[in-house]
């Protein structure tokens, strides 16, 4: 036809993207490339570097950017990078506080020398236990010993010896068994039987009952003093334990004094560990007349409960700054536990149970967080604020946790914390915690912004190439042949949908390459090659292409009515844009409208039966400013119309398909058929300007598929906005059939370009007179609107 000659199509060569091969083999030889830690993202790269630098309160980091785009491993890889000479931060101990047993005392050591304090408090455990209890086998102790109790004893016989000899004066005899004592009256010269005593005489008996009665008196008042001597003893044995575990304790406690003196927290601890230490020698290992005495095991145990530090973070001399990742950042997982033990049916915990979280292991270093998880777990986010506003990471029981019965809940002297927190989110939550919470602004003022596309340029190729030949080294590939990389730049362009801009979403190339990697491994080939990419890209077209496989069927078998020749009026090929899952497709639909004598204006028949979302209902409104702008100047704009898209059940949105009404609008309004071998998307807006629209790729794709397999007669085609012409990044099935003049792929720019591609008939241009030219399609557009308005409204008098 005459008047799609006068809109020239697109050349194959505009329909895909031309690669700088050059730059591409250049960074497939060069060594440094497999070093590049970002593909492009200079913004969020300038932002990161900032923000690490920035070593002030409050200048903590959202990592802004949608998931896929490799926004974790490139901070990551970046943040590696920039600490790895910074030097490790302080060790982290738990010590028992002897003096309050649930207030452990926390101290800041060096790095290493939290472990190297463990090893020594182990090292003077052996020796305690080297030493004791054999010390109080010492002759020494035992003569002291013995002498004490001599002493007692030597006391407890005078005293009994001065009864017994008062009662041998007065013929009465004193028994000692087993500290029992008991008296027996003498006859002639020998002890009598109870039965001989019951035979004596009334006066003798009462004068012995009162002799007895005498000498237990004499007895109580020379033993008087015995609990006091009994007590004097014990505690003379006790000072002698002591001091023989004292003089055992003071030189191993010496050495460690002597090693840490330059450590006043060690200092202290050691000198309150002495009078404690002291206690637990002597109850632990010193008396002898447990009925079960431990075994070197649980002496061991205990003593190690009691004294052996608790090293919550500790490092290396030769680490580096902490860089942690908390995928699941719950309470404990990010600020530490207390855990327990069950101990005859109670609950207990000691200082050396405490474990360290997220915020103790990231402290002096950087934390990365997925922000929406934070936000989503109970208590995390304002006690997360807190910490970090006041520098002090305190091991509090989250409110669950606090209803335990018969437990002993340790209260940890909080740690000092310098840590810089960098959450990974979305853009939406970070607009919502700006509006909704005060403190965000104060606490994370570094915004690092991922954008969506990384232009074209040499610095990106080169990244993106040393990217992937890491990925193609990691998965266990020998490399990549250029033409595999070709394609794989292209299939980054493709997901971008733009001709000079690669796709962010690394992490899709990435699994691009791994699924190549099998059929590379199948196929017994070390290196990637572009048939191991095509494979690739065909079995997961065929693994997600269920539902378009099945709409496209249901097309060719004239279920869904779709045709890709002939004309009609009223009736136009749109394209649309289906994503089920992870996957994107595109399929036609059939765009019909009806035009008729009346006043209700353009019906959306989508949106009457609340099909049609905003946006797309927003779309066909459009349609009625540009026909009242275009045509209704001089008379007021009244029709009645409907609009459909045609067996579509599902929701509708979006505007692109807003030009395909407007032309069946037109055809239905002048009678002028539409040709059925375009297909038409594209925006528009009131002043007939046609705008960009998304899945363009897609879209052309679609309609092509159904094409090719009815036949291509080299009239079929479709019609998409000039502006989207930048996008097109093709199939080669496609551009092959542009090539051979099979398809066509028109770009417009406004509403009467496209009419003339569809409608096949010049649009017409409003002369100086305010009047269309005869014959034209906006001719018989004004002539029609103006008749239905008579119709409805009436004509005047004159």
């Amino acid at each position: 036809m005459t008047v799609r000659g006068t809109i020239t199509p697109l050349n194959a060569k505009a329909l895909s993207p031309g690669l700088n091969r050059r730059q591409i083999n250049q960074a497939l030889k060069d060594s440094e490339a497999m070093s590049v830690a970002f593909i492009g993202q200079e913004r969020a790269r300038e932002a990161l570097a900032f923000g690490l630098g920035v070593d002030t309160k409050g200048y903590n980091l959202y990592v802004m950017g949608e998931p896929s785009t490799g926004r974790f491993s490139l901070v990551k890889d970046f943040i590696e990078r920039q600490i790895a000479t910074l030097p490790p931060p302080e060790d982290w101990v738990y010590l028992n506080n002897f003096d309050e047993e649930r207030e452990p005392v926390v101290l800041r050591m060096a790095p290493g020398e939290g472990r190297e304090l463990v090893k020594d408090i182990s090292g003077l455990i052996d020796d305690l236990l080297d030493t004791f209890p054999a010390a109080f086998d010492n002759p020494g102790y035992q003569r002291k010993k013995s002498a004490i109790k001599k002493a007692f004893e030597k006391r407890y016989d005078e005293a009994i010896d001065s009864v017994e000899r008062y009662a041998q004066a007065h013929e009465v005899a004193l028994y000692d068994e087993s500290n029992a004592i008991s008296f027996a009256p003498i006859v002639n010269g020998k002890p009598i039987t109870d039965d001989e005593f019951a035979a004596l005489d009334a006066d003798k008996r009462q004068y012995f009952y009162d002799l007895i009665d005498d000498l237990e008196n004499r007895l109580s008042e020379s033993l008087l003093g015995l609990p006091a001597w009994k007590r004097a003893c014990s505690e003379k044995i006790r000072q002698l334990d002591k001091d023989t575990a004292e003089l055992g304790i003071k030189p191993l406690l010496k050495n460690l004094e002597h090693k840490y003196a330059n450590q006043l927290g060690v200092l202290k601890t050691l000198r309150k560990m002495r009078t404690h230490l002291v206690e637990t020698i002597v109850s632990l290992l010193a008396e002898e007349n447990k009925d079960e005495k431990p075994d070197d095991i649980d002496r061991r145990l205990y003593l190690e409960e009691q004294y052996l530090p608790n090293v919550l973070v500790g490092h290396l001399l030769e680490d580096s700054a902490p860089v942690v990742y908390e995928a699941n950042p719950t309470y404990q997982n990010l600020f530490g536990k207390i855990e327990y033990t069950n101990i005859h049916g109670s609950v207990y915990t000691n200082y050396r149970m405490i474990r360290p979280g997220a915020l103790h292991k990231a402290n002096g270093g950087y934390l990365l967080l997925d922000a929406d998880q934070v936000i989503e777990q109970p208590f995390v986010w304002e006690a997360l604020k807190l910490a970090i506003k006041s520098g002090s990471l305190k091991m509090d029981l989250p409110q669950q946790d606090v209803g335990m019965v018969n437990a002993i809940t340790l209260n940890p002297q909080p740690v000092d914390l310098k840590v810089k927190v960098i959450l990974l989110g979305s853009r939406d939550l970070y607009y919502t915690l700006q509006d909704y919470d005060d403190e965000f602004d104060e606490l994370f003022r570094v915004l690092v912004d991922f954008d969506y596309e990384i232009p074209v340029t040499r610095q990106s190729t080169f990244d993106f190439v040393g990217k992937v030949r890491h990925q193609v080294e990691a998965a266990g590939l020998s490399g990549i042949a250029p033409k595999a990389m070709y394609r794989l730049v292209e299939y980054s362009l493709r997901m971008a949908e733009h001709q000079e801009k690669l796709s962010a979403h690394f992490a899709q190339v990435i699994e691009l390459i791994h699924e190549a990697r099998y059929f590379a491994f199948q196929q017994k080939s070390s290196q990637l090659e572009l048939a191991h990419i095509e494979t690739a890209l065909n079995a997961k077209k065929r693994r997600t292409g269920r539902v378009s496989h099945a709409l496209l069927n249901d097309i060719k078998e004239g279920h869904v009515l779709i045709a890709t020749e002939g004309k009609a009026v009223g009736k136009v090929n749109g394209l649309t844009v289906l994503e089920v899952g992870g996957t994107a497709f595109g399929t036609p639909a059939r765009i019909t409208a009806t035009v008729y004598a009346g006043a209700n204006g353009v019906v959306d028949i989508e949106r009457e039966v609340e099909l049609g979302q905003p946006i797309h209902s927003k779309g066909v409104m459009l349609l009625t400013g540009y026909l009242g702008n275009k045509y209704a100047q001089h008379f007021p704009l009244t029709l009645s119309a409907n609009i459909a898209l045609e067996q579509s059940y599902g929701h509708i949105d979006g505007d692109s398909a807003s030009l395909a009404e407007l032309i069946a609008l037109i055809s239905s309004l002048t009678e002028i058929p539409a040709t059925q071998s375009l297909a038409v998307t594209g925006s528009i807006n009131q002043y007939g300007e046609v705008q960009a629209v998304g899945g363009v790729n897609e879209k052309i794709e679609g309609f092509f598929d159904l094409c090719q397999h009815r036949g291509l007669n080299g009239e079929q085609g479709v019609v998409i906005p000039k502006s989207n012409a930048i996008n097109l990044v093709l199939d080669k099935g496609v551009v092959d059939a542009v090539k051979k003049g099979l398809f066509h792929i028109y770009t417009v720019e406004t509403v009467d370009e496209a009419v003339c591609l569809v409608l096949q008939k010049e649009a017409g241009e409003m002369s100086t007179r305010g009047r269309y030219q005869k014959n034209t399609v906006n001719y018989h557009a004004v002539n029609r609107l103006y008749n239905i308005a008579l119709m409805v409204n009436g004509g005047d008098d004159d």
